[in-house]
């Protein structure tokens, strides 16, 4: 049977196990020029929390009074009189608690940043304008619903009513205005819909590295393998008339990035307009250049299970979710209670959304995660000697669009003019004159219908199985897998997402853009998997290629390349395990397997450790630690510590160059670590086992080093949380002084978890500290609604004077959770603030 090596339930608080985070938070409480509120290590019973003055506003674009209640957790409960004054005090209230982090993205996301911040935000203005929709609105607004156009218009009405009111009076604005000195825009509806940069773009990097190693021949193969892992198992070939090695794949990947990534603020692009001090030299410019290393999908894990009534112990179905992102402050997700007529919906979205994209409406829940669908190809054009603005196309030169954009930018006059380029295929990221090429990206999330999440819009108001695979089968972007439960015991899956036809390619490299190399359409939903009422009693995905092999869409090119399927199969060891054993699953079993820690690749190394020995003192004493742990990622562990510094520093790049020399061993950094195992397992005659043995035992020394010299001589006190540490940082974390750097920023705590575990704790590798998890955790008792429980780490205001700005991030820290309180009479009894909104011109 396999063990059930659960993270305990009773850990000890965070005051017990953190006295010097509690210290640090004690000294931000100090700082004069913004107050805040202490943290808790447990939710706050209502004797705890005083109550806050009752306000009200009045809000254009409501038809009718609304009330909002708002709990201690910060959630806003929001009473309307009609179904769209749900939505308008959506905007209103998200506005109120995240403006700043709602300004910040819709300015990315337009490519208005040089207005605000200076002439240094020019170029990725102009990158972001590249992936915008332009499209016609008329279709866009008809692919997600006959009301969504109508929902956008009540959302950023309610948004500008507060944007108004900050206006009118500066006091409200958040300080991040003040440190930058600008005031917030105003909305359009479509601005929801035709920003598209936040949807998990995937792939076209992957493609750029691929042509990279296959550059290389025979050692370019082997390094492409051990770089990503493919699943089904394919053998990538490059397409004919593709020379790979014309690939500039160092400026093609920073011109994706330009367009698609959050923005990075450093003191070069960044002026501070309050009159705080600068420290010279203090670490926020490493701060500011600091990024996670290694493939961005990492970043991008979640893990959610749907468990049937007859498994369960209370009876009904049990559903849980806890989507992964890049961690920050404030958190991405945000959540909120919508209740109006015909409408009674609680859950979490994104704040600069209407609806909700994971939560339940009262009759059915939901929850989602990644399902990696191939919807980005990189196409390559021959330009045109005589004209660079033409390139081939089916035996002709053929126009591009040119599009002139004029950026204003702070401090000048005139606006600059810019243009932004577009092949038949979709916008040109890059174009060599010189050499005659361009290079061109076709995204399906570019497609009518494709804003990224608006989609649940549609899934959120279901009311059966039917309306919502209805829903799902309409989704376009990113692509999901989401599991469903209702309250008459029924339980499901269906992945959905826009999926290119690819008729003559598998979609693994760049291709020419002549016309040989076509979508020929795209799949109908109903050809992917979906699973309702499963006899086993509950479905669980991880990201994982969970496409079954002998369901026809196994053969269809849906997608190659997926996450590391370690936390998919550590949780269906749990389940399968728990179910063998006769027991059923409690809401507690549904946290704990959250917050499950065990590293399956660990064990499987492990395993190989088993019966060797060495002679050398220090790589004597690594075994001796290592032979006697289970791969648990304990945040006090010092096995964890040994194991994560050398598999990611030490071991990976010396089986990288086993594998594939020591130049295949750069194309394949920093290496796909199931490949990584899989080739120690079976080394396929590329290394003995002697030699794998040994190249095992001669990267030990080298980690036992590196500890030693980060954490002492004294291996008993070695600790894996004093090098893998929490934080959530603020994008202005690396360009305000240390001061303002500790208002912003929450945490600096010993954090347990790894990439691989349930409970993923992505980390950077050159300092190992946090960059993405699961900030956000829900588990659903479906029909008891009040028994439901929730965290969003680190809080749910984006102000960091408020006091849900980092209040829930200990908690999320320890594994612990609130009530997702959903009844009137228990939000009534959690209620800590009262705002009346009415009608207003």
């Amino acid at each position: 049977m396999t063990r059930m090596n659960l993270r305990p339930a009773s850990r000890r608080s965070l005051g017990q196990r953190h006295s010097s985070g509690a210290l640090a938070l004690a000294g931000i409480a100090a700082f004069s020029a913004f107050g805040l509120a202490g943290c808790a290590s447990n939710p706050p019973s209502s004797s705890d929390t005083p109550a806050r003055p009752s306000s009200s506003f009045t809000v254009p674009g409501l038809e009718k009074p609304a009330e909002v209640l708002v709990d201690r957790w910060g959630v806003p409960h929001m009473y309307a009189g009609t179904l769209y004054d749900a939505f308008v005090a959506q905007g209103f209230i998200a506005a109120r608690d995240r403006l700043w982090q709602m300004d910040l993205w819709r300015k990315r996301g337009l490519g208005e940043m040089a207005k605000d911040f200076g002439p240094a935000w020019v170029d990725s203005d102009r990158a972001a304008r590249a992936v915008l929709y332009r499209g016609d609105m008329y279709r866009e607004w008809l692919a997600y619903g006959s009301d969504a156009k109508r929902v956008a218009e009540a959302f950023t009405a309610g948004v500008n009513a507060y944007v108004a009111q900050v206006r009118a009076q500066p006091a409200l604005l958040p300080p991040e205005f003040a440190l930058l000195g600008y005031q917030p825009a105003m909305w359009s509806p479509e601005d929801v819909v035709r920003i598209r940069h936040h949807g998990l773009t995937l792939n076209l990097t992957s493609e750029i590295d691929r042509a990279r190693a296959f550059c290389a021949g025979g050692a370019g193969v082997k390094a492409d393998w051990l770089r990503r892992e493919l699943d089904p198992p394919v053998n990538p070939r490059v397409p004919q008339g593709l020379d790979p090695c014309t690939i500039p794949a160092a400026e093609l990947r920073a011109a994706y990035l330009r367009a698609t990534e959050p923005p990075q603020f450093t003191k070069a692009n960044t002026r501070i307009a309050s009159v705080v001090a600068r420290v010279p030299g203090d670490v926020g410019d490493e701060l500011a250049q600091q990024a996670p290393e290694g493939d961005p999908t990492g970043a991008y894990g979640s893990n959610n299970w749907v468990i049937a009534p007859k498994l369960t112990s209370t009876g009904r179905p049990i559903l849980a979710n806890d989507p992964h992102r890049a961690h920050g402050a404030p958190s991405l997700r945000y959540m909120a209670h919508l209740s109006a007529p015909g409408m009674d919906a609680i859950g979490a979205g994104e704040p600069f959304l209407p609806g909700l994209s994971i939560g339940h409406n009262g009759t059915i829940a939901f929850g989602l995660t990644r399902f990696y669908m191939d919807q980005e190809d990189l196409y390559v054009y021959q330009l045109n000697p005589r004209n660079a603005n033409e390139y081939r196309y089916q035996g002709r030169w053929e126009p591009m669009v040119r599009v002139t954009e004029r950026i204003a930018v702070k401090g000048e006059s005139a606006p600059r003019e810019v243009v932004n380029t577009f092949t038949r295929h979709g916008p040109v990221l890059l174009a060599e004159p010189g050499r005659q090429r361009a290079f061109a990206l076709r995204a399906a999330w570019l497609e009518p219908g494709m804003a990224p999440y608006f989609g649940s819009m549609d899934y959120m108001r279901a009311r059966n199985w039917d309306q919502f695979r209805a829903a799902m089968n309409r989704w376009g972007a990113p692509g999901e897998n989401q599991v469903y439960a209702d309250t008459g015991g029924n339980v499901g899956w269906i992945p959905g997402g826009l999926t290119p036809i690819r008729p003559n390619w598998d979609g693994l490299m760049p291709v020419p853009g002549d016309g040989r190399y076509e979508w020929s359409g795209f799949r109908n939903g109903d050809e992917l998997p979906f699973e309702f009422n499963p006899a086993r009693g509950y479905v669980v995905t991880a990201n994982e290629n969970n496409i079954p092999p002998d369901h026809p869409a196994a053969k269809k090119g849906v997608g190659y390349e997926w996450s590391d399927a370690a936390r998919a199969r550590r949780l269906k060891e749990l389940f399968a395990a728990k179910v063998a054993a006769g027991s059923r699953f409690s809401i507690e079993d549904s946290e704990r397997m959250q917050n499950d820690i065990v590293a399956t690749p660990a064990q499987r190394v492990l395993k190989l450790l088993a019966g060797l020995r060495s002679d050398d003192a220090q790589t004597a004493a690594a075994l001796r630690m290592l032979q006697g742990w289970d791969g648990t990622m304990d945040r006090d562990s010092a096995p964890a510590a040994l194991y994560e510094v050398w598999s990611s520093k030490f071991l990976r790049p010396a089986v990288l160059k086993a594998g594939a020399g020591d130049a295949g061993a750069a194309l394949a950094a920093p290496g796909d670590n199931t490949r990584m195992v899989l080739l120690l397992e079976n080394p396929f005659g590329w290394v003995s086992n002697e030699q794998r043995d040994a190249l095992l035992l001669k990267t030990l020394p080298a980690a036992m080093q590196e500890l030693g010299a980060r954490l002492g001589s004294d291996t008993a006190s070695w600790k894996w949380g004093a090098l893998h540490r929490a934080e959530f940082r603020h994008p202005l974390a690396g360009v305000v002084d240390p001061a303002t750097r500790r208002k912003l920023d929450v945490g600096d705590w010993p954090m347990s978890g790894s990439s691989f575990t349930p409970m993923a704790a992505t980390y950077r590798a050159s300092d190992y500290k946090l960059t993405a998890g699961a900030s956000f955790r829900m588990v659903l008792d479906v029909g008891n609604w009040d028994a439901s429980r929730v965290v969003n780490a680190p809080g749910q205001s984006g102000n960091p004077d408020s006091p849900n700005y980092r209040d829930l991030a200990p908690l999320w820290l320890d594994g612990k959770y609130v009530p997702l309180v959903y009844s009137r009479s228990a939000v009534e009894k959690e209620t800590l603030e009262r705002i009346q909104l009415t009608p207003g011109k």
